[in-house]
C-alpha cells in the first residue's frame, strides 16, 4: 500500500514542480533596477477648486521641486506624510522640495479656505514602483494556476482509474 501511494505521489510532484520552480524565480530573480534618483521640477497651478496637475507620478528617491502658484484667490498646498505646507498668493510663486523617499500614494489638499468647494480640492503623489506587490501579485497567480492544473490532472486521473476499475470488474 505504501509503494502505491509513494507511486502516486511522484506524477503530482512532477506536475507541480514547474510552478514551485516558477515562485522561486518570481522571488529570487531581482527586478530591473529602477531609474537612478534624479530631480523631478514640476509645476502645480492651484485655482479654485483644483489642482493642475491633479496627479503626480514620481520615482522613490527622486528629489521633488515643486513650483506653486496661484490664478485667482489665495490657496495652500498641504503634502500628506511629509508634513509639507505652503501658502501662495496670486502672482507669487513659491517653491518646495523635499526627497521622495517613501513610497506609495500620498494626497495633496488645499490647506486655506478657498471657497464653497474648498474641502474637495485635493491631489495626489505617486511615488512608485511598487515592486513587493507585483511579486506578491505574481506568486498569488502561479498559485492559482498550479492550484487548478493539479486539480483538473488529479480529477482526471481519478475519472480514468475509475473507468479502468469498472472494466476489470466487467
Amino acid at each position: 500500500m505504501h509503494r502505491r501511494l509513494a507511486a502516486l505521489s511522484r506524477p503530482h510532484v512532477r506536475l507541480l514542480l514547474p510552478f514551485a520552480a516558477l515562485a522561486l524565480i518570481v522571488l529570487v530573480v531581482p527586478f530591473a533596477p529602477a531609474a537612478p534618483p534624479t530631480t523631478r521640477a514640476l509645476t502645480i497651478d492651484a485655482t479654485q477648486f483644483a489642482f493642475a496637475p491633479g496627479r503626480i507620478e514620481v520615482n522613490q528617491g527622486d528629489r521633488v521641486v515643486i513650483t506653486l502658484t496661484a490664478s485667482d484667490v489665495v490657496h495652500g498646498f498641504y503634502l500628506e506624510g511629509y508634513g509639507v505646507e505652503r501658502r501662495v498668493t496670486p502672482g507669487v510663486a513659491e517653491r518646495i522640495a523635499f526627497v521622495a523617499d517613501r513610497a506609495g500614494k500620498f494626497r495633496f489638499r488645499c490647506s486655506v479656505s478657498c471657497g464653497a468647494l474648498h474641502p474637495f480640492m485635493i491631489g495626489e503623489l505617486v511615488i512608485g514602483p511598487n515592486v513587493p506587490f507585483w511579486r506578491a501579485a505574481a506568486l498569488v497567480v502561479i498559485a492559482a494556476v498550479g492550484a487548478l492544473v493539479y486539480l483538473g490532472r488529479t480529477r482526471a486521473n481519478q475519472s480514468r482509474t475509475g473507468v479502468l476499475t469498472e472494466e476489470k470488474n466487467t
